[in-house]
């Protein structure tokens, strides 16, 4: 059973030009989730947790993601395809009407932080249309005590109206759907679209902006866990490479899964409350901790479950990216407060659908600023329409969704912070071996475990001959043994059996890594250009 929290408080929204006076502020779990299914906008899994459908929009909307481009963002924020500009005016109109449409609704509006670390805490407002977004809002943001509430003064404001459609012709939007960001505002403004990852990644990409250029700390899109000893891991990837599962150590207390923040007093801290993890294939065998956080107070998104409401998690029929968020004290082994020590090791996930890069690999600070920049992954068969075989992936900094500023600036930040912590990099392959996607088969999950098991616990030895293999085609250090895992396994060529396509596909994905890194080249350093594929 989720505890109710018997707050009694209540708030008026007028200020932000809300007139409604049906506003619900900080309803428990238990509550909102009581609410959505007398509504008819959810059904109760068999787990105990919420289950609802996004509607048109099951994944991010990468086009449709603004920056108001202000005097404080205008020479600051890298303006492009990825941080496209909006004007304030245009901004303010849009504004105007999304408020008058909330004005006429029951609204559901509930404070919360960001940042585990009080000296970087955000205050949060988050405003929404329906009550299972305010769930989603409950679980992915840190949840203030009673006492905190009493005189909560909100830093920033989410206002999220899926309902709302925007006409592009009077807003000056792409589409309907939109998620803007306003930093003189300080407003994170949705609308169009019901997909919960929008209101997380919002303040997220707010943080993005204020963490590096105004209070010296480097923002990730990673996850991470401390061991025993108090040695923090740090584990990057894009979406669909094991970040969430990897980090979900039973023998390793969770920090969070999927933002931090990396001081200058070198600690590492959660952004997060909770956790928002993927679910296609999701089973208890492989992924317990995952499995288990799924009860009552979670919420599933686009899954598929038969009348007794047993979820069916291979099933795609809506989305591939089918979700769960949770809050993270729903996983059995964490950090409190969620915040650890310096990195001593740093992991960047990747699922090469090429099946090509070595499964683990350690990397020299070059390569590692590298890699951080490129932020390679591999789109798949079947995850977008007119994907038919393997498409390398790119993206700057394992999020360049949500950076404002150039990739560079993160790169140098990271560059220098693994320097000065002495922190080992490894480049992890989650994806295929022996053949690409279609003949190999994906890396067994026990196979990875084992290997990142290895590196936290120094047991795969100082790169040199005799220990490590040098790629030829990507210069990296691949280790010749590891406990726990085959020989063969070790090696992405010998796996194949088939030297010829081998190397083939390996000078096409270096190929690729080298036609995306010519829009980093003019401000990457000496260092971190040699730290790519060697042909």
């Amino acid at each position: 059973m989720v505890e109710k929290t018997l707050f009694t408080k209540t708030i008026s929204l007028k200020s932000y030009g809300i007139l409604s006076d049906k506003v619900n502020y900080q309803l428990d779990p238990e509550e909102l989730q009581e609410i959505c299914v007398k509504k008819g906008m959810g059904k109760t899994a068999s787990s105990g947790a919420l289950a609802i459908n996004t509607g048109e929009f099951t994944g991010r909307s990468p086009k449709d993601r603004f920056i108001v481009k202000d005097d404080i963002t205008r020479d600051k924020v890298w303006w492009g395809d990825i941080n496209i500009p909006f004007a304030p005016s245009d901004f303010d109109r849009l504004y105007n009407d999304v408020t008058a449409y909330l004005s006429d609704k029951e609204v559901y509006a509930r404070d919360a932080f960001a940042c585990a670390d009080p000296e970087y805490r955000m205050n949060i407002r988050v405003i929404n249309e329906f009550p299972w977004s305010n769930l989603f809002a409950y679980n992915m943001f840190l949840r203030p005590d009673t006492d905190d509430l009493l005189d909560f003064d909100p830093e920033w404001i989410v206002v999220n109206a899926p309902g709302f459609y925007a006409d592009p012709a009077v807003h000056n939007t792409r589409q309907h759907n939109f998620a803007i960001l306003n930093f003189s505002r300080k407003i994170a403004l949705i609308g169009g679209t019901g997909y919960t990852g929008e209101i997380k990644k919002g303040i997220f990409s707010a943080l993005n902006f204020i963490l590096p250029v105004f209070k010296n700390t480097l923002p990730m899109h990673c996850s991470a866990n401390v061991g025993e000893a108090g040695d923090t891991a740090i584990f990057f990837g894009l979406s669909g490479t094991g970040k969430t599962t990897l980090s979900a150590d039973p023998d390793r207390r969770l920090i969070g899964d999927d933002e931090h923040g990396w001081t200058s007093r070198n600690t590492v801290f959660n952004f997060e409350g909770g956790c928002y993890a993927k679910v296609i294939n999701l089973s208890e065998e492989n992924e317990p901790d995952i499995y288990n956080a799924i009860r009552q107070g979670a919420l599933l998104e686009n899954v598929i479950m038969d009348d007794n409401g047993v979820v069916d998690y291979s099933d795609t029929s809506i989305t591939q990216n089918t979700r769960v968020s949770y809050p993270i004290d729903h996983i059995r082994n964490i950090q409190r407060p969620s915040i650890g020590a310096n990195p001593k090791n740093i992991f960047f996930l990747t699922a090469d659908a090429f099946g090509v890069l070595p499964p683990i690999s350690k990397l020299t600070p070059g390569q590692a600023a590298y890699h951080f920049i490129s932020g390679y992954t591999a789109k798949v068969a079947g995850t977008e329409a007119g994907v038919n075989e393997p498409v390398p992936s790119f993206s700057a900094c394992f999020g360049a969704p949500f950076m404002p500023l150039h990739p560079v600036a993160y790169a140098e930040m990271l560059s220098e912070k693994m320097k000065e912590a002495g922190v080992s990099v490894w480049l992890i392959n989650t994806g295929w071996t022996g053949g690409p996607y279609g003949v190999g088969s994906r890396m067994k999950l026990k196979y990875t475990r084992a290997m990142i098991n290895a590196a936290l616990e120094g047991k795969l030895g100082e790169i040199n001959y005799e220990n490590y293999h040098i790629h030829s085609v990507f210069g990296l250090a691949q280790p010749r043994s590891c406990p726990g895992v085959p020989a063969d396994i070790l090696s992405s060529r010998k796996t194949w059996n088939n030297d010829t396509g081998y190397y083939e596909k390996a000078h096409q994905l270096a190929d690729a890594f080298k036609k995306n890194f010519t829009k980093f080249e003019s401000g990457a350093s000496e260092e971190t250009k040699a730290g790519g594929p060697l042909v």
